[in-house]
């Protein structure tokens, strides 16, 4: 369903708005959910998040614009940016962890290695570590990023640059 199709729906009867709403949860739900997982580390916190950004996206269906997708992500990095701020300290996710289907050696290489990744993302700005998830776990263009984020194309270059350094320095100082 395009954005036109989709906003179009919305201002159709409830049946038609139900069931739009519906394919929307249906098409994006997973994405949001994986995005909030990266942000927050916790599935817990996931849920919570994406459960928040739907419940905007169906409260301000009237005024949606443009691509449903790049605003999805703007609000989902919106409510996991705004659930870290409320997060106590005490409070941080331990992160769960893939269940193994390799062989047992190459599991515990792959699980150590995503544990660091995981442990230097928390330690990233919020904003790099956005620009991060976005544009190199989720697959998003840098110029999708910077429509997201709000933000020019370069500062999003930077922030990616910058992440990587820092998630990389984090890496080495733990091997």
């Amino acid at each position: 369903m395009t954005a036109g199709e989709l906003a179009l729906a919305f201002r159709e009867d409830s049946d038609a708005k139900r069931k739009a709403f519906e394919e929307c949860v249906a098409a994006h739900g997973p994405r949001v959910l994986r995005t909030a997982y990266r942000l927050l580390g916790s599935r817990a916190d996931a849920q919570d998040a994406a459960q928040e950004v739907f419940l905007r996206f169906f409260k301000h269906r009237d005024r949606l614009e443009g691509d449903p997708q790049a605003w999805l992500y703007r609000v989902t990095v919106n409510v996991c940016h705004d659930h870290r701020r409320r997060r106590r300290p005490e409070t941080a996710p331990e992160f769960e962890r893939a269940d193994p289907a390799p062989g047992p050696l190459r599991v515990l290489e792959m699980e150590e290695r995503k544990r660091l990744l995981i442990e230097a993302l928390e330690l990233l700005p919020q904003r790099e570590r956005a620009a991060v998830v976005l544009r190199d776990i989720e697959g998003l263009s840098t110029r999708e990023v910077a429509q997201i984020l709000e933000v020019a194309e370069v500062t999003v270059r930077s922030q990616i640059s910058m992440a990587r350094l820092k998630l990389a320095k984090y890496v080495r100082s733990r091997k």
